[in-house]
Formats: structure tokens, C-alpha cells, sequence
């Protein structure tokens, strides 16, 4: 016989939320997808192979005129900022919305790894690449056999 714990509970038990909250670091934002003003923050997957790096934001519904990529001394920011403004006026009613969207990503860059000329973006199906050459110094060489005289 195997006992099972059953919870008809749809939010977390009060003793879960004490422990989710006091357990872990107040500014470890790795572990959630929020900035301090609540609003998310697009997921970023970072990838290195022997000749580059390369960083994807998931930005959905974005254009790529919404987005500024910046590096200075190593370190890389991307930011985005978007408006919308919708006005409706009927003889009953009058209807105004808006929102405004930001956000800001930095990365520290290996020092002197980086091509800064040669890095290249593009925004495609909602996702934001960034591609970051390496230099050759820092790539990794090819085995050598060192003759002994």
C-alpha cells in the first residue's frame, strides 16, 4: 500500500511561503524573472563556441527599432523601450490607453576577448541575436608536437 498526500489547496500553504520568501537572497534575481518595479524581464540564453559568443533575448511582439545594443569596456547593455498609445472617441464615450515596456540587460564581457567592431545583431521571430567574435588570441589552438632536439 503506498500513502499519498493529497492537497486540495490551490495556493501555497502558509508555511511554503514563509520558507520561499525567507529562504532564499532578497536580490538573487536568478531565481525569478522579475525586475524590482515587478515587470519581467525577457529570458536570455548566453552560448560560447572555440570563435564566438552568442546572447538570444526572447522578446516576442517587439521590432528591432525598439531595442539599442551598446558596448563599452567590456561591458555589453541592451536596452528596450517601447509606447503604445491607443485613442477611441464615440459620441457615448471616450476611450484612452497606453503602456510603456523598458528593460536593460547588462553582461560583463571577458576582458580584451571580444572583436567590439565585429559584433552583429539581428531581431528575428521574436528573438534578439547577438553574435560576439572572439579575437584569435583567445580562441583556442590546435595540438602541436614540439619536437625534442
Amino acid at each position: 500500500m503506498t500513502l499519498v498526500r493529497r492537497s486540495n489547496n490551490y495556493a501555497p500553504s502558509f508555511p511554503s511561503i514563509f520558507d520561499s520568501f525567507f529562504g532564499r537572497d532578497l536580490m538573487d534575481w536568478n531565481t525569478s524573472n522579475f525586475s524590482e518595479t515587478d515587470t519581467t524581464i525577457p529570458a536570455v540564453n548566453v552560448k560560447e563556441d572555440d570563435n564566438k559568443y552568442e546572447i538570444e533575448v526572447a522578446a516576442p511582439g517587439m521590432k528591432k527599432d525598439d531595442f539599442r545594443v551598446k558596448l563599452e569596456n567590456d561591458l555589453l547593455t541592451i536596452c528596450s523601450e517601447r509606447k503604445d498609445e491607443k485613442n477611441e472617441k464615440n459620441e457615448n464615450y471616450s476611450r484612452r490607453e497606453f503602456s510603456y515596456q523598458s528593460f536593460q540587460r547588462s553582461f560583463n564581457l571577458p576582458e580584451g576577448h571580444i572583436l567590439g567592431d565585429k559584433i552583429s545583431a539581428k531581431y528575428n521571430d521574436g528573438i534578439l541575436h547577438i553574435e560576439l567574435p572572439k579575437r584569435d588570441e583567445v580562441k583556442p589552438q590546435p595540438a602541436r608536437e614540439i619536437k625534442i632536439s
